[in-house]
């Protein structure tokens, strides 16, 4: 036994440091193993290195030209490619290109994985063409569907096949999802027996107005005890609030259950990832975002502030990686100063995602271009190649994006205060106020909007919600959710399911402190008779309060007189803090030209409160620099340089 212990020890310590586990409170915690922190999360994206997006657009693929772009991707610092399959780009509608899904295709793909393996790149591909799945091959029973028009059809339009068009599936239906992928897999195998691989599904662009499928009314029906199609025609107007939370509630459910688990468990299938942005689904948005492998935010068309909800989706459910599509039409939709743009002002997007929990950055993106030639763009990006403002900044620019991803993965995220998500709030509402509309948005329960209180500043706030709170295990004060650790809930919601509440009282009771701002209403038609005197109940506990100063003992890690954002992660060897330049704060599209420019020194004045310890300290952000802070296990500070210094805006500024 004596000769066993050493080598125990050894395999314990590996395990503590790879993990990263440890609280302010508590080193071992109870909480679930998710099976593919070891199976999959210690292969994938290693090098932190940005990926870009690879847009292959309908034509006939050459090997010459794909050996080309990624020994160009390799000598720009970049970590590897994902492919997504999209429109022709000649005007020629007899021009030859390689047919879809075909053998010829398939090894073309598979070919691209095995030199990107050769070159130590990693290649992920999106799984389909354009961005909702679909195509020709989708037949009409399979297809997206609304209530109340059998005639209504989804094209999937600039598709590869363009200008065929094929059709949108059905996403609250995982039978036309598995015969969809069943052809989708069939092409893709020869690529993916080389090495594991994320397989991408992009944000949600499927019709949801009035979104049905077969058997909706039926279930709808058992699950709330009447029908809701009498209420379909103005489900999303002022009236019938109560009828519309059960039915976005159910909707919620179909698309989780029905196309974002099914999703990842092909992809593991497959030998793969998923790799998934659940933004602008009509679903619970942090378990959509917890049911995928890699969850991936968007800059600039969802803002920076929304990566907090998907990082926060990674938290509760352990997964360490959060990758953000970077850049997308960054001065405006959808090709503003494209060519021009300034990478000042791009190093402000990725410092505002890494302020919300990014540690991968996926360049939007590169277009494939023939040996020799650059000059076919995609309309909607910056421009990833040889030619433009970008192209001498490239490699230092990814340097750094690669610096800054690598120390934002050590250990784990700090937290502190946990969040309730207003989606109860979000389904209720319906549409959004014109202003807030766009062409592609136009549903409250996006929750695109959602910004942290002012008076949480200075905290490390994650959003949760019910589901995690329900298996949440509170122990000596703290609540374990994932790998978060909150010492408080704060809750600004007008609406509370009875669930939500029967929860939020049963933790209370416990001691746990719980800032209840309103007074929350129940949603949906089929009230609780026990809601309101379980509601009493919990507001007569002496730890819940409106007031945060009279529930919430813990100080903000960060103490500051101006508002300072910044992304703190704890580990084994300390703290690690990462505060982004004030200029890449509360970022919105779409950004100014140049927004970026500055020739003067700012400073803050903050404490540092960990482990019982004050560490007042002098922030002072240089002209375009961002700071990263280590505070060691024995308390002694260090900065880490990260410094990367860009072309000055200003004086590239186009006339």
């Amino acid at each position: 036994m004596r000769k066993k212990l050493p080598l125990l020890s050894f395999l314990l310590l590996l395990l503590i440091l790879f993990t990263g586990r440890c609280t302010r409170k508590k080193e071992n915690r109870p909480g679930p193993k998710d099976p593919l922190h070891f199976e999959h999360y210690n292969k994938i994206y290693q090098s932190a290195r940005p990926y870009t997006r690879w847009w292959w657009f309908a034509r006939e693929i050459r090997k010459k030209n794909i050996r080309h772009q990624l020994d160009w991707i390799e000598s720009q610092g970049f970590g590897g490619v994902e492919i997504a399959w999209i429109y022709p780009v000649e005007r020629d509608p007899n021009a030859a290109r390689t047919p879809y899904l075909s053998e010829a295709w398939s090894g073309k793909v598979a070919y691209a994985k095995q030199y990107a393996d050769s070159l130590g790149l990693g290649c992920d591909f999106t799984f389909g063409t354009l961005w909702p799945f679909g195509g020709r091959f989708v037949p009409r029973k399979d297809a997206a569907r609304i209530y109340g028009d059998t005639s209504f059809r989804q094209p999937l339009r600039l598709s590869w096949t363009h200008p065929d068009t094929g059709l949108v599936i059905d996403h609250m239906d995982k039978q036309a999802f598995n015969r969809y992928a069943d052809t989708m897999a069939r092409a893709l195998q020869p690529a993916l027996e080389s090495g594991i691989s994320g397989l991408f599904c992009d944000s949600w662009e499927v019709e949801t107005r009035k979104i049905w499928t077969d058997g909706f009314a039926r279930t709808f029906i058992n699950r709330y005890g009447y029908d809701i199609r009498p209420f379909m025609d103005s489900i999303y107007g002022g009236r019938y609030q109560d009828e519309r939370y059960d039915y976005m509630k159910l909707v919620a459910e179909r698309v989780l259950n029905h196309f974002y688990r099914p999703f990842t468990k092909r992809s593991h299938e497959l030998g793969a990832f998923s790799r998934v942005q659940c933004a602008g689904s009509p679903t619970d948005i942090i378990r959509a975002y917890a049911n995928v492998d890699v969850p991936e935010t968007e800059a600039m068309l969802y803002e920076p502030n929304y990566g907090k909800i998907v990082s926060s989706a990674a938290l509760l459910a352990e997964k360490p990686l959060v990758s953000a599509e970077s850049f997308t039409c960054l001065y405006g939709f959808p090709d503003k100063h494209h060519r021009e743009e300034q990478t000042a002002d791009l190093k402000l997007v990725a410092d505002a995602l890494f302020a919300n929990g990014v540690n991968q950055i996926i360049w939007h993106g590169m277009p494939y271009n023939p040996k020799g030639v650059d000059s076919i763009d995609f309309y909607a990006t910056v421009h990833v190649g040889k030619t433009g403002n970008l192209s001498d900044e490239l490699r230092p620019f990814n340097d750094y994006m690669t610096r800054v991803s690598q120390y934002m993965r050590k250990g784990r995220p700090y937290s502190d205060i946990a969040v309730y998500l207003p989606l109860e709030d979000s389904w209720i509402k319906g549409e959004y106020p014109p202003e807030k509309q766009m062409k592609w948005s136009w549903g409250a329960y996006e929750l695109r909007y959602q910004y942290m209180a002012d008076e949480l500043n200075g905290y490390q706030p994650h959003w949760i919600n019910r589901y995690f709170l329900e298996r949440g295990t509170l122990e000596n004060g703290t609540l374990y959710c994932g790998d978060a650790s909150f010492e408080a809930l704060y809750v600004d919601v007008d609406h509370l399911d009875s669930a939500a509440l029967e929860t939020l009282y049963r933790l209370a009771s416990e001691g746990f402190p719980v800032c209840l701002k309103n007074t929350p209403r129940q949603p949906g038609r089929n009230k609780s008779t026990g809601y309101n005197k379980q509601l009493n109940r919990l507001v007569r506990l002496d730890n819940v309060s409106p007031l945060k100063e009279q529930v919430i003992q813990t100080k903000p890690l960060v103490q500051s007189t101006a508002p300072i954002k910044f992304r703190a992660r704890q580990s084994p060897m300390g703290m690690y803090i990462f505060f982004p330049h004030p200029r890449s704060c509360d970022l919105h599209l779409p950004l100014d030209y140049g927004f970026s420019h500055s020739d003067t020194t700012i400073t803050r004045s903050v404490v540092v409160h960990h482990q019982d310890k004050d560490h007042p300290l002098v922030l002072a952000f240089e002209p375009y620099q961002s700071l990263l802070l280590h505070i060691n296990e024995k308390g002694e500070k260090q900065w880490i340089d990260i410094s990367y210094q860009p072309p000055d805006p200003e004086k590239e500024r186009s006339p």
